[in-house]
């Protein structure tokens, strides 16, 4: 497999270096495996880049790998939109690894800048789980440059170390901008354009009697050591006394859990983001979705029913059991038990100081500006 990688690779470098001749363009090319769609934060950032710089053109490519033989195939010719634009943008912005940004020979001048799609980080990743369950092999990894070539890793606070060994970079590298979509956790107009759009759509959320409690728990690799994770969504909604609460379901997107119930609302039209800004508690166990949680001040309650599972697998970059905002609650019970019990919103508000960097309200216009910084620098350097 990594020999037929190789000489793939070696064949979109012929054609990337033909491509390099052809004439630069004012643009920034956007590039993305996370989804089909662009983020919010990638979509967001090109907005702001048409507003502050009308002369720059915006190219953004987005697709998933697909793990069969017609996605793989679809994704290989992607690959050539992917070199053109690259071999004729001054910047690529990424938010996840980069077949081409990271394996190919760039001009001298090229940008490449790493906005990473987490708001904070504590689960290990990347470079950090090489050859374990959760990780790629050390081998694929090498073959195929794994996160390399980064000008630049945003971090949305202090949490640079994690960066630095997950991605395999010099600290220098990583740079404090926090993501595009803090500012619109922090807009009021935002927040209630949301809620009224939610509320339309399911009415029982506005409930005053019950409370509305968000289960969104990070995506596993199912495996026989872990306790299944429909199992635990049954638990949840069985503890959860749907007299009082709405439980609201936002599971990953390659999760195939189902849960029929009343009292239970499984949603698939709002992100998670979106869901926070209706929630009065949120539940999750390792997922980063709990920085956004609490740049919201909601209170954080952590359902780790895997926990000595996920850390022989996995691990954290962070001391989970000591740093994490909430109580972690082993069973469904003991989360339901603790929703009536005081809350320390104090501990929330330091995990939130802590690890996102203190809000601007101008996220967008401060990474644009950088990058803009940056290409100036990089124009600089080639004419000297």
């Amino acid at each position: 497999m990594i020999v037929l990688l190789k000489i793939g690779l070696a064949l979109y470098g012929v054609i990337y270096a033909v491509l390099k001749r052809l004439p630069v363009q004012k643009k920034i090319v956007f590039m993305s495996r996370q989804s089909n769609e662009p983020s919010l934060d990638i979509r967001m950032t090109a907005d702001e880049i048409k507003k502050s710089h009308p002369d720059y053109k915006t190219v953004i490519l987005c697709r998933k790998i697909e793990k069969n033989l017609k996605g793989m195939a679809g994704y290989g010719l992607h690959m050539f939109r992917q070199l053109y634009h690259m071999a004729t943008a001054e910047a690529a912005v990424l938010d996840s690894y980069c077949i081409p940004a990271c394996c190919l020979h760039h001009r001298k001048g090229f940008l490449i800048v790493q906005m990473w799609h987490s708001i904070g980080t504590m689960k290990k990743f990347g470079y950090s789980i090489l050859d374990q369950p959760e990780g790629t092999s050390r081998k694929m990894a090498e073959a195929m440059h794994m996160h390399d070539q980064y000008d630049f890793v945003f971090a949305s606070g202090d949490y640079k170390p994690h960066l630095a060994e997950g991605f395999n970079q010099d600290i220098d590298k990583i740079v404090t901008f926090p993501l595009p979509r803090v500012e619109l956790l922090k807009r009021q107009d935002y927040a209630e354009s949301i809620k009224r759009k939610i509320l339309a759509d399911y009415p029982q959320l506005a409930d005053p009697d019950k409370k509305n409690v968000v289960y969104c728990p990070t995506f596993r690799k199912e495996s026989s050591e872990f306790v299944s994770q429909i199992d635990a969504v049954e638990e949840l909604v069985a503890a959860i006394d749907t007299e009082k609460y709405n439980l609201i379901l936002k599971l990953h997107p390659l999760s195939e859990v189902e849960v029929d119930s009343p009292g239970v609302l499984c949603d698939h039209t709002y992100s998670t983001m979106d869901m926070l800004f209706v929630s009065d508690y949120v539940v999750s166990d390792y997922s980063c979705i709990i920085y956004e949680a609490a740049i919201l001040n909601r209170p954080v309650y952590l359902f780790a029913y895997d926990f000595e599972q996920y850390t022989a697998t996995r691990d954290f970059y962070i001391d989970y059991r000591a740093e994490v905002p909430g109580p972690v609650c082993a069973d469904a019970a003991e989360v339901a038990a603790s929703f009536g019990q005081p809350y320390n919103m104090e501990k929330l508000a330091a995990f939130r100081d802590r690890y996102i960097s203190p809000l601007s309200h101008n996220e967008t216009k401060s990474i644009v500006d950088f990058i803009f910084e940056q290409i100036e620098k990089k124009t600089e350097a080639d004419h000297e």
